[in-house]
C-alpha cells in the first residue's frame, strides 16, 4: 500500500500557502534555489583525498526543503541556466560551459541531480526530514541516484575498460559521508526551530 505524501515540507512552513502570495513565494524560492545551487557548485572545502564540493549538499538539501514539485522546478531551471552557457556548474569555465560541458564527464551526475532532488522531495513529503535516521537514509538514497547515472555515463563516454570507480566514486565517499551526516542533522533541527518559533 502506498504511503500518502501529505506532510508539509520546510518551504511550506512559513509564508503564504495560497493565492497570488503563494505563487510569488514559490517564484522567489525557485530563483533563490538556483542561486544557492550555482554558488554551492563553486565551493570546495579542502579534504582528503579530494576537496568536498557543496553542490550535492545543496541539491539534496533543497530537494528535501522544497518538496518534489518545487524542487524539480528549481533544478530544472538550474539546468536550463547552465545549458544556456552560464557558469553555474562545479567544473564549468570560460573554456567549457553550456551544453558542451553538460555532455562531458559530469553529464550523468547532472541527470542524477534531477532524480535525487525529486526523491528527497518525496521523502520529505513522507516526513523523513524530521528524523535524523530517516533523513540520513534519504540522503544515502539520493547519493545513489546521483552516482548510478554518473558512473554509467562515464563508462559509456570513456569505456568500461577505464577505472570508472576510481574516477567517479571512491575519491568522493569520505566527503559525501560528511555531507550526509550534516544534512541529516540540519533538516530535523530546522523543523525543531520552526516548531519553537511557532510556539
Amino acid at each position: 500500500m502506498a504511503i500518502p505524501m501529505t506532510d508539509k515540507v520546510l518551504a511550506e512552513a512559513f509564508g503564504a500557502n495560497s493565492g497570488t502570495a503563494l505563487r510569488a513565494k514559490q517564484v522567489a524560492l525557485v530563483l533563490a534555489g538556483v542561486a544557492i545551487l550555482a554558488i554551492s557548485a563553486k565551493i570546495a572545502v579542502p579534504m582528503w583525498p579530494v576537496p568536498i564540493t557543496m553542490g550535492t549538499f545543496a541539491v539534496l538539501g533543497l530537494g528535501a526543503a522544497y518538496g518534489p514539485r518545487l524542487g524539480f522546478a528549481t533544478i530544472a531551471l538550474y539546468m536550463l541556466v547552465g545549458a544556456l552557457g552560464f557558469d553555474v556548474f562545479a567544473g564549468s569555465s570560460a573554456e567549457k560551459f553550456g551544453l558542451a560541458y553538460m555532455k562531458g564527464g559530469t553529464g550523468g551526475y547532472l541527470i542524477g541531480y534531477v532524480l535525487a532532488t525529486i526523491a528527497l522531495g518525496m521523502f520529505a513529503r513522507k516526513g523523513w526530514d524530521r528524523s535524523f535516521g530517516k533523513m540520513a537514509l534519504g540522503m544515502f538514497i539520493g547519493n545513489v541516484l546521483i552516482y548510478v547515472p554518473g558512473l554509467i555515463w562515464l563508462g559509456q563516454l570513456y569505456g568500461w575498460d577505464q577505472p570508472i570507480l576510481a574516477w567517479g566514486l571512491t575519491p568522493f565517499l569520505v566527503g559525501d559521508a560528511i555531507k550526509l551526516a550534516l544534512a541529516a542533522l540540519i533538516l530535523p533541527a530546522a523543523w525543531k526551530f520552526v516548531g519553537k518559533a511557532r510556539g
